[in-house]
């Protein structure tokens, strides 16, 4: 049997450097599949002597993204550890501001990360204008809205700019793109009405970060959440504030409704047989990029003041095995370790976070006569750990909150999805696909956007009838004598734990394993994939040469791999080596 081994590093479009290396059999098929993270990232390191009160200022900075969840992760696994409960207010405007975070983050994920894995933009420049206005309507149908954009002067208009800049060569940021490969389905209208909706994209995330910094004093990196709650009293008391916030987020939900979700409805149509491919699959279920269909959510959002960890959540905590949604257990945090058998890191065994250690140990790549560095596969081949809940491995993410919930019966989420699948036609094994994976982002924005309505309304109530509390009072001299907490959310992209532990008032260990640790991971101590390297397995390659599929899936899960301090050339020679002293004056 003839074998090739892909190389393709790094991949592109995504926050970090990462690596994806895959062996295809004769048919072009994936038969195996490795993951690397080529960036260490040693925030934890940095933590430990701080005051934990500043913990979250410095923690959000592990990602250039979804700043705002480190940021209030880390906030509440101290509020955790000191037994603290924030004001109702503080609760609301927490959920604000991590809301418009999800939003923004998704659509920029579905139109500037993800979509010309399906948006073939040389074949734009084909399109009848005006055939792809009426296209656009057609889709905006099925999705129940009214197109956001209808115009033929519109479509040719930005048709006319995207063929100019390819006949002067000058395409920019749709450059070196892998046009014309044989995996593009979409029609040329459908593939300008994408062009277009991608442009227009652009204004519309920059309006949609505005929300979080009205509340959050800035993007990214905001600041206005603190130990015991949120320190923006004005703004909750301005209603002219909270009047610019609904404005933009009804204009950001018009665009969703008109654009993005219409689009979703378009690709995961185009793409169905890729989606019900069951012989593309790691575990024979669901379509191409199905994957582990292990699926856990911590869950989030509280809805009520009941107590971090006993209120009722937006999206239910869980965790759904084998893709059955039949049935669905309870998150145990105890049950969490992380492993580093095939990760750059020392340690013999698999280590629960509040016990978990971060000593870097890089082994280096493996040189070839082809003149390629490949991984170490068989040894350390990634910066990333290898977590696993109660000795399994797990995908975290809006695939998995959409699952979780579907299974456990919540009546808003079974809502939502049914919708997408009774307008799309198409079956429920569909999300256990890369389009099912992009199509749960989707459904998700849908509902977030509609349930921030009434937490507008819920604030606004609130501080009318004289609430006007933001912050809970505590004793730090008593409470951080000795104590530990955990923060277990979401994030946009998964499950997002922080662990911390205090003694006499100083961080004496941090840990946090992020959404892209549990999906980005290297194989665990007994040889079990990870969910990034699971959902190629089984996956056709049109063109090894231009391997369009696996940047597919792998964007599906909008990949996150931040921080480094190393550097190396495309051949794996180190080029130079950095040390930095986590406890020397910032």
């Amino acid at each position: 049997m003839s074998k090739k081994h892909l190389v393709v590093d790094p991949i592109t479009r995504i926050e970090g450097h990462l690596r994806i290396e895959a062996i295809i059999d004769e048919n072009n098929q994936i038969v195996d599949a490795y993951s690397s993270s080529t960036m260490f990232r040693g925030i934890e390191t940095i933590l430990k002597g701080r005051d934990p009160r500043d913990c979250g200022l410095m923690a959000m900075r592990i990602c250039g993204v979804c700043t705002g969840t480190h940021y209030q992760r880390s906030i509440e696994a101290v509020e955790d550890a000191f037994d603290i409960t924030i004001p109702k207010n503080a609760r609301i405007v927490r959920n604000l501001i991590q809301g418009a975070l999800y939003i923004h983050d998704h659509l920029v994920h579905f139109y500037h990360l993800h979509a010309l894995d399906f948006v073939d933009i040389i074949a734009a420049t084909k399109a009848d204008p005006r055939a792809a206005a009426l296209e656009a309507e057609k889709w905006a149908d099925v999705a129940g809205n009214p197109a956001y954009t209808a115009d033929p002067a519109v479509f040719k208009q930005i048709q006319e700019r995207v063929v100019k800049f390819a006949k002067e060569g000058r395409l920019g940021i749709f450059g070196n793109g892998y046009w014309g490969n044989n995996n593009y389905k979409l029609t040329p209208e459908q593939n300008l009405i994408g062009v277009v909706h991608y442009l227009q994209a652009l204004d519309i995330q920059r309006d949609l970060a505005k929300m979080q910094a009205i509340l959050g004093g800035k993007n990214p990196h905001p600041q206005s959440i603190v130990v015991g709650g949120v320190t923006c009293v004005q703004d909750i008391q301005n209603p002219a504030r909270i009047a610019l916030f609904k404005q933009l987020l009804k204009d950001g939900m018009k665009f969703v409704r008109g654009a993005y979700l219409p689009d979703v409805y378009m690709a995961g149509t185009m793409y169905k047989e890729e989606a019900v491919d069951s012989e593309a699959t790691f575990s024979g279920v669901g379509g191409t990029g199905g994957g582990l269909l292990n699926f856990m959510s911590y869950g989030d959002f509280r809805l009520d003041d009941t107590g971090f960890y006993n209120a009722a959540l937006l999206f239910p905590s869980g965790i759904v095995h084998g893709g059955d949604i039949s049935k669905v257990t309870e998150v145990d945090p105890t049950k969490i370790t992380e492993d580093v058998t095939h990760a750059w890191y020392k340690g013999d065994k698999p280590l629960h976070p509040y016990e978990g250690e971060t000593i870097p140990e890089y082994t280096g790549l493996e040189k070839k006569e082809d003149g390629i560095a490949y991984l170490k596969t068989k040894e350390k081949y990634s910066w990333i750990k290898a977590p696993n809940y109660d000795d399994t491995r797990m995908e975290v993410g809006p695939l998995a909150r959409m699952v979780v919930g579907f299974a456990k019966g919540d009546e808003r989420i079974k809502k939502y999805v049914g919708n997408f699948l009774e307008r799309s036609g198409l079956p429920v094994t569909v999300l256990f696909s890369t389009v099912g994976r992009t199509a749960a982002r989707a459904i998700e924005t849908e509902l977030m956007g509609d349930v921030m309505m009434d937490w507008l309304d819920e604030l606004a109530k609130n501080v009318a009838g004289g609430d006007l509390s933001t912050w809970s009072d505590f004793d730090f001299d008593v409470v951080a004598k000795e104590s530990k907490g955990q923060g277990l959310a979401e994030a946009p992209r998964g499950g997002l734990g922080h662990w911390v532990s205090v003694k006499d008032g100083k961080v004496v260990n941090y840990q946090a394993v992020v959404p892209s640790t549990w999906n980005a991971s290297p194989r665990d101590d007994k040889g079990r994939l990870g969910a990034y390297e699971a959902s190629l397995i089984g996956t056709k390659v049109a063109d090894p040469e231009q391997p369009l599929e696996i940047i597919r899936t792998i964007h599906s899960f909008d990949p996150c791999i931040a921080c480094a301090v190393h550097v190396l050339d495309t051949k794996g020679k180190e080029l130079s080596v950095y040390k930095i002293d986590p406890n020397c004056a910032l």
